[in-house]
């Protein structure tokens, strides 16, 4: 990439389209700690409405010093996808225009309803669509950015071996105190906290929804509906058909 173009980048004076990301590719392929190349790369990642774009925030982020300047950095983003520019769409319109191919298998036909009903609902769900994070949504691209470890069999073994000393531990210290119930008053014996709640129902949103549906968590998806139905009673019917799908999905997968 010449140094004009990628000034002209920086400075918003030459839009990222396709060849300018692929271009963004091979700097950032041969510079990886080059961040302004990342972000850019990033951003013509989201231009272009690709796939690649979810993990490759992943990537950028692992890379980036300060996360909170990547995050006001991908919430500037506006939209600049142009229907009659994206590849994507172009192939899919010709591939369902041309006469599919007859294979005459029974595994096959019995199969292929299950793929094609998994590939619609993913498309509604809009499954591996590039997240769009708002300014207010900072607890949805953290748990974006979270990634799962796996703990070694020799460490979860001895705290296997330390949980269960330490409960008969506090089973004796318990009969030794000889602790007394203590009634409730009345009125206060179906009382449940509902701080905590409150606090999912204010961080939920529709991008953390989805975020939990690029991590294949789908009953906590399913949930996130769930308060989303009861904080835009709207809304609710979509929602529900939101859930509907998840279940599919879930069914199929399994």
């Amino acid at each position: 990439m010449k140094t004009n173009t990628f000034i002209n980048l920086l400075d918003i004076k030459t839009e990222i389209q396709q060849l300018e990301t692929a271009e963004l590719k091979a700097v950032v392929e041969e510079f990886p700690y080059f961040q302004a190349a990342r972000v850019l790369y990033l951003k013509g990642l989201k231009n272009q409405n690709s796939f690649k774009y979810n993990n490759e925030l992943k990537v950028t982020a692992a890379y980036t010093t300060d996360r909170t300047v990547l995050f006001n950095y991908i919430t500037s983003f506006k939209t600049d996808i142009k229907n009659d520019e994206n590849i994507h769409q172009q192939i899919s319109e010709r591939l369902s225009s041309e006469k599919p191919i007859a294979i005459s298998s029974t595994t096959t036909t019995e199969i292929t309803p299950k793929i094609e009903e998994t590939v619609n609902v993913e498309e509604n769900l809009e499954i591996g669509k590039p997240l769009s994070f708002s300014s207010a949504e900072n607890h949805s691209f953290n748990q974006w950015l979270q990634l799962s470890t796996k703990e070694p069999i020799a460490r979860k073994e001895e705290k296997t071996i330390k949980k269960v000393v330490g409960k008969e531990d506090l089973i004796d210290k318990f009969i030794q105190n000889n602790p007394k119930i203590i009634p409730l008053e009345k009125g206060k014996e179906f009382a449940v906290p509902v701080s905590k709640n409150r606090q999912d129902a204010a961080l939920m949103t529709e991008t953390l929804a989805k975020v939990y549906l690029e991590q294949k968590k789908y009953e906590n998806a399913m949930q996130a509906y769930r308060i989303l139905s009861l904080k835009y009673p709207e809304k609710s019917g979509f929602f529900a058909d939101q859930i509907k799908r998840i279940q599919i999905l879930q069914k199929n997968k399994s």
